[in-house]
């Protein structure tokens, strides 16, 4: 995206398709050449006016309102001008293009996706937290996501932010002042009570970054691939959790070949669970493709779900499979078709059945990019039923205490993975800063440069140090017109 704020700018705001109403939105310096050429009479700023949308002729294309917003006080802080008309594709698109005509000479183009929010956040109307809550909100899967973006949207996250921002700022400013009178270093520390204020920062900079975890879960969900034998009850599990006939289900080996994506809501957290091919070794072309499918959607999982059959424990094509599972990625092995064991079994499984952490069971050793806590791997081997639902509550629940989420510690916004590092790295210059601060000498000049670092990092959060690099990566994913 490059930026040229300076052009005005058309879109259809609404989805493509037909609909009851229909959106064009313009924003730029100054519309009112464009609103004397389109109208009649002139638009009372912040009022509806309901009048014929005229082609060049002066013919009705459409009728519906009209709404000007004079700048500052618009969404892009720019004037702005939304026609409200019927949402009939033709409609729209002579209504678009009758206004590029009319605003040829002032350069009225086409807006790049997420141009009108960029705006908004180049003219300070929001932040860049702020401006990314708005496409987290359109594309919000359930509400408990909505609802924390729109706490993100009206600034709850960034308020945060800005106040450990400010705290770090009056610390940076008592030890630059103090770097000025070199006699006076030796005591700064104890006189300002420096170390105490640093230590409490570290503490609230981490219970933010610890509610920041779970507004990326909430946000991203987890990537959860259901993999193992043929006929163990992955596409069965599937239809379980998800509720409905995703998959299909038959007795015959081989039935699923390719992956079946299905996304699920566990406590207002998204999973994307994804049904595999079976693997085991086949002669079968199409099969074939299919397995190595599933051991690309493996590699790519943040969770693995290696699906057994309850009745065959010690089955080596399964050993096969586990000893083959990434190391770095979380395995929860599940042992399905519990209904076909006799009760004493069944009680076994549902109370949860010691197994050996051995490395080759997929137990990992580190968190995949920072969103899932490999540590979580149990030792246990569920027991569930996907036929008669047994063992499928714990078995959702084993999946969020995977991801670490916390319903008691919900995030009241939604935060992106760039935010999760930002907040990782001032917690590292922070930790250094106190280093420096425990240290003999007490070198201040460093103490302080690693407030500065650490300030840096929260202020990118919110969009106050962004290189036009990250502004184009960030405003090109929303949708045209916003």
């Amino acid at each position: 995206m490059t930026l040229r704020s300076h052009e005005p700018i058309i879109a259809i705001a609404t989805a493509p398709g037909r609909g009851g109403i229909g959106v064009v939105r313009i924003s730029g310096g100054n519309l009112e050449p464009l609103l004397a050429r389109l109208f009649k009479a002139p638009l009372t700023p912040r009022h509806a006016h309901y009048l014929p949308f005229n082609d060049e002729d002066g013919k009705a294309m459409d009728a519906g309102i009209a709404l000007f917003f004079k700048g500052p006080q618009s969404y892009t802080g720019e004037d702005v001008l939304e026609l409200q008309g019927h949402g009939g594709p033709a409609v729209l698109r002579r209504v678009l293009e009758r206004c590029i005509e009319a605003g040829k000479e002032l350069g009225l183009r086409h807006a790049e996706p997420g141009e009108f929010t960029q705006r908004a956040f180049l003219n300070e109307r929001l932040d860049l937290a702020q401006a990314e809550a708005v496409a987290d909100l359109i594309d919000a899967s359930s509400e408990a996501a909505a609802r924390s973006a729109m706490a993100s949207l009206s600034g709850a996250f960034s308020a945060r932010v800005n106040a450990l921002s400010e705290r770090i700022v009056r610390l940076r400013m008592l030890v630059e002042a103090t770097l000025d009178f070199p006699e006076e270093e030796i005591d700064f520390l104890e006189k300002y009570q420096a170390r105490s204020a640093l230590e409490e920062i570290q503490g609230d900079l981490a219970a933010l970054t610890a509610q920041a975890r779970q507004g990326m879960i909430l946000r991203e969900g987890l990537h959860v691939v259901l993999a193992g034998q043929p006929n163990v009850g992955k596409s069965s599990l599937l239809n379980a959790l998800a509720g409905d006939d995703i998959a299909i289900v038959t007795p015959v080996a081989g039935t699923t070949r390719d992956k079946v994506i299905q996304q699920i809501h566990i406590q207002g957290v998204p999973l994307h669970i994804v049904d595999t091919a079976g693997l085991r070794d086949t002669d079968d072309t199409v099969e074939s493709i299919g397995i190595a499918r599933t051991w690309a959607e493996i590699e790519k999982a943040s969770v693995i779900i290696h699906l057994q059959d309850a009745r065959a424990q010690t089955d080596e094509l399964d050993t096969a499979i586990t000893r083959r599972l990434p190391a770095r990625t979380p395995v929860l092995e599940v042992f399905n078709k519990i209904d076909l064991l006799d009760a004493a079994q069944q009680a076994k499984f549902l109370a949860g059945t010691p197994r050996e952490p051995a490395a080759a069971t997929g137990a990992a050793s580190g968190a995949t990019s920072g969103k899932v806590d490999a540590h979580a791997q149990t030792g246990l081997a569920l027991g569930i039923s996907a036929k008669t639902g047994a063992g499928l509550d714990i078995l959702r629940q084993k999946l969020l205490d995977i991801a670490g989420w916390s319903p008691s510690a919900e995030s009241p916004w939604l935060a992106r993975e760039r935010h999760l590092h930002a907040l990782n790295s001032a917690g590292e210059h922070l930790a250094l800063a106190a280093e420096h601060a425990s240290q003999n000498d007490r070198v201040l000049d460093l103490f302080a440069e690693e407030l500065r670092l650490a300030h840096e990092d929260l202020c990118a959060i919110t969009g106050q140090f962004t290189g036009d690099d990250l502004l184009g990566e960030i405003f090109s994913s929303f949708c045209i017109g916003k």
